[in-house]
């Protein structure tokens, strides 16, 4: 692989892939448990109710997710919209299964900690969240 053309991806570009991300994951949520949600009622107390009801099925799902598209496509369908993938620290390629698994059990851990994991990529050189420190992952532009 040529890395002389290798740019790391901007907090705002990451920042979006996430945002998308999360959306997608929502609506699939949403659609998944439409009928729970429905028949709960019409306030946010109910919805919440029934969310947290499911939250293992809904961490499961965001941990799949994660994983199979980064190992898989080297990006989750935000970072595709968004032009940047997850790459090997050491070789600039493909991350592994293994890389991929460590890498979305420790982002799903920064979610549930208030994002604390995400803020280390404001103040590292090479703007890895703490997910990709522990995976030893890099994102970066397609």
């Amino acid at each position: 692989m040529n890395t002389d053309n290798l740019e790391l991806a901007s907090m705002r570009s990451r920042a979006m892939a996430f945002v998308i991300d999360d959306f997608l994951i929502t609506f699939i949520i949403i659609a998944m448990y439409w009928e729970n949600i429905a028949a709960s009622g019409n306030d946010l107390v109910s919805v919440l109710v029934v969310m947290n009801a499911f939250v293992w099925q809904i961490l499961f799902l965001k941990f799949i997710y994660q994983t199979l598209f980064v190992w898989y496509y080297g990006a989750t369908i935000g970072k595709i919209i968004t032009k940047i993938r997850v790459v090997d620290f050491n070789h600039f390629g493909r991350v592994s299964i293994f890389t991929a698994v460590i890498r979305s059990a420790m982002r799903l851990a920064s979610e549930m900690f208030f994002y604390v994991g995400f803020v280390f990529g404001f103040f590292s050189d090479a703007k890895q969240t703490l997910h990709d420190k522990i995976g030893r992952t890099l994102v970066i532009n397609a």
